[in-house]
């Protein structure tokens, strides 16, 4: 593996993980919220936003960490590996407002500089839905660029990322949960 991709919801660990997986291989490793967001939580505008994708992810090698569904596709083609982070809505809620509670006032050392760490109502509620409304989304995305021989790593938990950094084989065998009401 040599371009990596790590995705999941907020709070799931993707930097975490990317920060100790780019010191076990020695890959570069790109934090898009530093690239994506600029002082003030304002947003890169789009064409400039692609355009940016495109020449990193034309690099040879990297780990990326992040979501952004709009250059996702661009960067999945691209990529080797996607590591996905499936982590239970509860923790990942628990994570932000603990992180929240870290850096009040600071930027954290994986975002942009001049965007101190921020809790609102709507991150909130995408953190809560990413595994019923994003997910499956982002696995049928995955599913049109699989043809071309890449890796899904899925990771449920703590002891699994774990696992997956000493090299042991995680369990990869998504299923995602039931709707409530669906069968």
């Amino acid at each position: 593996m040599k371009r990596i991709l790590l995705i999941g919801s907020g709070g799931s660990g993707k930097s975490t993980l990317a920060k100790r997986l780019a010191t076990k291989t020695g890959l570069p490793l790109i934090h898009l919220d530093a690239i994506y967001w600029r002082s003030g939580w304002k947003e890169t505008p789009k064409s400039e936003w692609v355009s940016t994708i495109g020449r990193m992810v034309q690099q040879p090698v990297w780990i990326m960490d992040g979501n952004y569904g709009g250059t996702l596709e661009l960067r999945l083609t691209a990529c080797d590996a996607v590591i996905l982070l499936d982590i239970s809505p509860w923790l990942c809620l628990w994570r932000v407002v603990k992180r929240r509670l870290r850096y009040a006032g600071q930027s954290r050392p994986e975002m942009a500089s001049g965007c101190p760490e921020r809790l609102d109502a709507k991150f909130l509620w995408w953190v809560s839905t990413f595994r019923m409304r994003r997910l499956p989304g982002i696995l049928a995305k995955f599913n049109a660029t699989q043809h071309s021989g890449k890796t899904l790593v899925v990771l449920r938990s703590a002891s699994e990322v774990e696992d997956f950094l000493s090299g042991a084989p995680p369990n990869n065998s998504f299923k995602p949960k039931p709707l409530r009401g669906s069968a």
